[in-house]
């Protein structure tokens, strides 16, 4: 009991000093972003007279590119769920052979390089003339939100109770139906959590973009940042607002997402 009593102070002690550790490159950010142009080692710890010129040169110089990662990161989890929550229904209630290797192969494709996919949909793409276009970094991003999404839902659907799906095929509903009005509904926070990580792998692609783009018309986030830096160099703190800027979307969806994906995320092991 003592030494419980002991741990406690300590344990909370060392978790502050980590947290703190873990989130002062996050502060640096803020605070650099908040500081007049210039280099970032003549900036005070905190922005006393906060500067928000770095900010306007952001928006001015990066919001299209913040526009265009949205919209690529919306149409990646449309095309995602729209593929993950059919195949997930499929592998949880049909009756199917090679079923669990199937999900063994969904699971291999997430350990294969980014940078092998990147050149073969490169090749792909010239072809077909998807190069520089919206919908090429959609389907390339969906690549790897499609078969996380499977996994999760498919854990989350295998758990629905068949009771309830044949009560509603004996109340006339079809397979569609059934799927559209019964199991969707059921698995809210399983649809969310593969949502959100989706969105969060299309929103911080680099590779996909960097190879699959080369005008400024259809460029993301990321890219902008990158290109950003050897431009302006001298631009501290134009450059950390747009890294604040960019990390607020995705900051906002977890907060706001939080108790949706901490359910589905946990609910295939608990039920």
């Amino acid at each position: 009991m003592k030494r419980a009593r002991g741990r406690g102070p300590l344990s909370t002690v060392v978790g502050i000093v980590l947290l703190a550790l873990m989130l002062f490159p996050v502060y640096w950010m803020v605070n650099a972003s908040l500081q007049p142009a210039g280099s970032t080692l003549r900036g005070g710890w905190f922005p006393l007279h906060p500067d928000f010129g770095g900010y306007a040169v952001a928006l001015r110089e990066q919001g299209r590119n913040l526009l265009t990662s949205l919209l690529v990161s919306l149409g990646s989890v449309v095309l995602g769920l729209g593929l993950a929550a059919p195949a997930a229904h499929a592998l949880a209630r049909f009756p199917l052979r090679g079923t669990r290797a199937v999900l063994l192969a969904v699971l291999v494709t997430q350990m294969v390089p980014g940078i092998v996919v990147a050149d073969a949909l490169y090749d792909a793409y010239a072809g077909l003339g998807l190069l520089d276009s919206y919908l090429g970094l959609v389907l390339a991003d969906s690549t790897a939100g499609v078969p996380f999404a499977i996994i999760i839902l498919h854990a989350f659907m295998r758990t629905i109770p068949g009771e309830i799906i044949e009560a509603a095929r004996m109340d006339g509903a079809g397979r569609l139906r059934v799927f559209r009005s019964v199991v969707l509904p059921l698995s809210t926070n399983a649809l969310v959590t593969a949502a959100v990580f989706t969105f969060l792998f299309s929103w911080s692609d680099f590779l996909f973009a960097l190879t699959l783009t080369s005008t400024p018309s259809v460029r993301p986030i990321t890219l902008g940042i990158y290109e950003y830096l050897g431009a302006h160099t001298d631009q501290w703190n134009a450059v950390m607002a747009t890294s604040v800027l960019a990390s607020l979307p995705a900051a906002l969806l977890l907060v706001l997402s939080q108790r949706f994906v901490t359910a589905g995320a946990t609910s295939g092991a608990l039920r």
